[in-house]
């Protein structure tokens, strides 16, 4: 998360000391929390009633169709109402983004649990992605712009590193997860967007099995074999499976042994 390349949209160096200055004044003084004097009647337009707005928007239609005229309609005004507290919808990403982790708890690493905090902060990022469509690509963002985002990454690596795991093991694989996870809530998005054929029947695992065995055996011969294997798991199976291996891989080159690891390898 914190050492990707930079892009068209990244803010600059000097925007990103602003954004760290912000950060280090006192809650009621923070910057995003400003608004401006209200007009007659009208609630005052501010940056949380704008990320708000923007969540309420993507639960109903989906982060891909959401534009900053979406948001403005929703709170009765123009866009150019938003743009003095938004700069465009690369910023408002950041903000929707760094809203979902700000409702993530973030215990203090402890190093008989790493394990298991690790996983259930993976889970807690997975499942706020999860409640808006298509928001995990706000939060592939290469050059990170919210505080907040990064201090989920910091929990993660810092659970890590409390289990004994070397700091690059944990730099990078506390990167890995982040990036799994927007990749898994990006997947469930489109699967749920194209969950039916054109003919408008389902086509859920049991589906995917049934054609999977049609396939010539002769040229794919494993994947007909192996289909129930190929499309099992029920909620967030695999979700989890996929990170224990990742913990599992790490508990044999560090000296700290995970035994909650050890319970399955489903």
């Amino acid at each position: 998360m914190a050492g990707r390349r930079a892009s068209r949209d990244a803010i600059t160096r000097e925007q990103w000391a602003a954004v760290i200055a912000a950060s280090k004044r006192a809650d009621a003084h923070r910057e995003d929390e400003i608004r401006p004097p209200a007009r007659r009647g009208r609630v005052p337009i501010s940056r949380q009633r704008i990320v708000d707005a923007a969540l309420g928007a993507i639960a109903a239609i989906g982060y891909d169709r959401l534009t900053m005229r979406t948001v403005a309609d929703a709170l009765d005004t123009g866009p150019a109402s938003l743009y003095a507290h938004v700069r465009n919808k690369a910023q408002l990403g950041d903000l929707l983004v760094g809203e979902l982790c700000s409702r993530i708890d973030l215990p203090e690493p402890d190093p008989a649990r790493w394990q298991e905090q690790f996983l259930d902060v993976c889970g807690q990022l997975r499942d706020q992605l999860l409640q808006y469509p298509g928001i995990a690509q706000a939060a592939l963002a290469v050059v990170p712009a919210d505080l907040t985002v990064l201090r989920v990454g910091e929990a993660l690596f810092a659970f890590l590193l409390a289990g004994g795991v070397s700091a690059q093991d944990a730099a990078w694989t506390s990167d890995a997860a982040f990036l799994y996870i927007t990749a898994y809530c990006l997947e469930a998005s489109v699967a749920e967007r194209q969950g039916e054929d054109v003919h408008g029947e389902v086509v859920d695992r049991a589906e995917i099995a049934e054609r999977l065995k049609m396939l010539p055996v002769d040229q794919f011969p494993n994947t007909v074999a192996f289909a129930r294997e190929l499309t099992a798991g029920e909620g967030h199976d695999r979700f989890d499976h996929a990170l224990r291996l990742m913990l599992r891989g790490l508990s044999s080159r560090s000296s700290s042994v995970p035994p909650a690891l050890a319970q399955d390898d489903r």
